[in-house]
C-alpha cells in the first residue's frame, strides 16, 4: 500500500456556540487526528455521514485534481460525536492529504472553505463549523461569521492563557437531538458569551456559552458537574458543541478537580491547548 499524502489536524472546544448568534468561536486542543491517502480502497469506520465523499465531492467542486482509485486511513484521538470538532478534523486532515497528493498547495483560507462545503453537504453541522475548522488546523481562539468566505470569516483572534490544562469530560453517546431554533431561545445567555469575547475573557465565554447550550438541550447534569467543577478549583468548564462532553479548564495539577469529573463522568481525557508556535506560518501574519 503506497501513501499518497498525509494530512493532521487536531481536535477543539467550544468557546461559543455559531448556532446562537450566527457567530462561532472554538480553539485547539492537543489532541490530534491523521488522514492518509493511499493507492487502495479501504475501509473507513465511523463514517456514518459520508464524510469523506463529501471531502471528495468538495475538492472536486473546487476545481482540484483528485487521484484516482485512492482509499482513506483514519488515526484520530478525538472522540466522535461529543462536540470535540472531530469531523472538522477528519475533514480538514482528509484536504491536507489530497493537497499533498495533488501538488496543489492550498492556504489555510482554502483548506477552511473545503472542510465546511464538505461538513454541510454530509449534514455533521448544523452552522457549517467554520470555526472548527480553524480551530482544526491552528492556535489560539477567532471569532469566526460563517456566513462569510473563509478568507473574511474572522472578527477577532488571539492566543489562549499558558500554564492551563484542559479536563475533557466524556459522558456517553449524545441523547439530545439538535435544533437551531432552541439555541436562539437563549440568545440572552449567549450575548453574555459573545461580550465576554470581545472583552478578551475567553475562558468566562466558555462557561457562558456552556450554560446556554445546557439550556438550549435541556442538560441539567451538564450544568451540575460545571459547578461543582468550579467549586473545586476550576477556572471554567462548560459543554462544548452541542455536548454531552463536558471541557473543564484549570490550572496544571487539579487533583480535586479530576476527582469530581470522575466520579460523574464515564471517561476524562487530560490535554491542553495547542501552543502559539504550532500555528501555520500563514495564520501568524494576522497579527
Amino acid at each position: 500500500m503506497k501513501i499518497l499524502g498525509e494530512g493532521k489536524s487536531n481536535g477543539g472546544i467550544s468557546i461559543l456556540h455559531a448556532a446562537g448568534l450566527g457567530r462561532g468561536c472554538s480553539v485547539g486542543i492537543d489532541l490530534p487526528c491523521e488522514v492518509t491517502l493511499v493507492d487502495e480502497a479501504a475501509s473507513i469506520p465511523h463514517d456514518q455521514n459520508g464524510l469523506f465523499d463529501a471531502v471528495i465531492e468538495s475538492w472536486n467542486e473546487a476545481g482540484l485534481p483528485c487521484p484516482s482509485n485512492a482509499g482513506w486511513k483514519v488515526e484520530s484521538q478525538v472522540p466522535v460525536g461529543q462536540g470535540l470538532k472531530s469531523s472538522a478534523a477528519v475533514a480538514c486532515a482528509a484536504i491536507r492529504a489530497l493537497d499533498e497528493a495533488s501538488w496543489t498547495s492550498l492556504s489555510d483560507y482554502d483548506i477552511v472553505e473545503i472542510a465546511v462545503s464538505a461538513q454541510r453537504k454530509a449534514g455533521c453541522t448544523i452552522t457549517g463549523s467554520m470555526d472548527d475548522a480553524w480551530a482544526a488546523i491552528s492556535s489560539g481562539w477567532k471569532l469566526v461569521d460563517p456566513t462569510q468566505p473563509a478568507r473574511d470569516s474572522i472578527l477577532l483572534h488571539g492566543d489562549m492563557e499558558e500554564g492551563l490544562e484542559i479536563l475533557i469530560a466524556l459522558r456517553g453517546s449524545r441523547q439530545a437531538k439538535v435544533t437551531p431554533s432552541e439555541f436562539k431561545d437563549q440568545r440572552k445567555l449567549f450575548e453574555r458569551a459573545l461580550a465576554s469575547v470581545s472583552s478578551g475573557s475567553m475562558l468566562g465565554a466558555m462557561s457562558a456559552n456552556g450554560m446556554a447550550v445546557a439550556a438550549a438541550i435541556g442538560d441539567d447534569e451538564a450544568l451540575r458537574i460545571c459547578n461543582s467543577a468550579i467549586a473545586r478549583g476550576a477556572i471554567s468548564a462548560g459543554i462544548s458543541g452541542s455536548g454531552p462532553a463536558i471541557a473543564v479548564v484549570c490550572y496544571e495539577g487539579s487533583d480535586e478537580v479530576l476527582e469530581i469529573l470522575q466520579e460523574s463522568c464515564a471517561e476524562v481525557i487530560r490535554t491542553a491547548f495547542i501552543p502559539p508556535e504550532q500555528a501555520d506560518e500563514e495564520v501568524s501574519r494576522w497579527g
